[in-house]
């Protein structure tokens, strides 16, 4: 069995077969864990576990990108599930998060890829994530649950912010494009390292080669991010297995030793 800690199989793009590719998944013994990017994603995602009695699980959150901080704008086609959220609805999320089929808080985190130009403008852009970051962080301490990580161009800044609360995490760092320096950092911190088809495209090698096994999870973030075996195809869960290939490749070891511990690793943190 593999599990797919990152899909998105609650957006547009499964709009018309998200059940046909749950089902295609489940039949290939791969679970999978939505993740949702705002109230509405969210809301889908614990929809789709609850139709299933094992192997599809949920995650809620709002991304980062999709807080309207009215600094700059943004098409809706560029943010992450479809719609932006003036403020964080902490009471509706907790709420949500109480099916036990939710079994963490995200994706959440930094996102500096779309930015305003001005400095005053980055400024009060970036507080503004932060500011939302701690308090889904907040959620997922009061319900227990842990956090999946979203992170680009915000490593030092997301790493300063986690240290000064002084704690052990729980949680990975989705889609990891990192250094082995910040990886090690992370893990210190208490997360596993999430990877994907973006190890595809950027040389991550040496961060593969050093992370221990017992530290990595495997992901699609399917509908993006397809391996290149499928050329431009939509990603699926069913991919998983060339991100494990690949994984295994690196590190020179037995594909089964990969889809053992990442299953593993998946059960423990997210207690499924």
């Amino acid at each position: 069995m593999l599990i797919d800690t990152h899909a998105h199989l609650n957006f547009k793009a499964y709009k018309k077969d998200a059940d046909e590719m749950i089902k295609k998944s489940l039949d290939n013994n791969i679970w999978m864990i939505n993740v949702g990017t705002n109230l509405k994603t969210s809301q889908c995602a614990v929809l789709f576990a609850k139709k299933y009695k094992e192997g599809v699980y949920a995650a809620i959150g709002l991304h980062p990108i999709n807080l309207d901080t009215s600094l700059m704008k943004i098409k809706k086609d560029e943010t992450e599930g479809g719609h932006l959220e003036t403020e964080f609805d902490f009471e509706k999320y907790k709420m949500l998060a109480q099916s036990p089929k939710v079994v963490a808080v995200g994706e959440i985190g930094l996102d500096y890829w779309r930015r305003p130009k001005s400095r005053k403008k980055q400024q009060e852009f970036k507080q503004k994530q932060k500011e939302l970051l701690l308090k889904e962080v907040k959620l997922a301490q009061k319900l227990n649950l842990p956090i999946i990580l979203h992170c680009r161009l915000a490593f030092d800044d997301l790493l300063e912010i986690l240290k000064k609360r002084k704690t052990l995490y729980r949680g990975v760092l989705h889609c990891f494009t990192g250094d082995w320096k910040q990886a090690q950092e992370f893990m210190d911190l208490g997360f596993y390292i999430g990877l994907n088809g973006i190890i595809f495209k950027l040389d991550l090698n040496k961060v593969i080669e050093k992370t221990p096994l017992d530290k990595i999870l495997i992901e699609t973030d399917c509908p993006f991010l397809t391996p290149p075996k499928f050329g431009e195809a939509r990603n699926e869960p069913i991919y998983i297995k060339e991100v494990v290939k690949k994984i295994a490749q690196i590190k020179k070891i037995d594909l089964k030793k990969v889809e053992d511990a990442t299953t593993k690793n998946a059960k423990n943190l997210f207690k499924i």
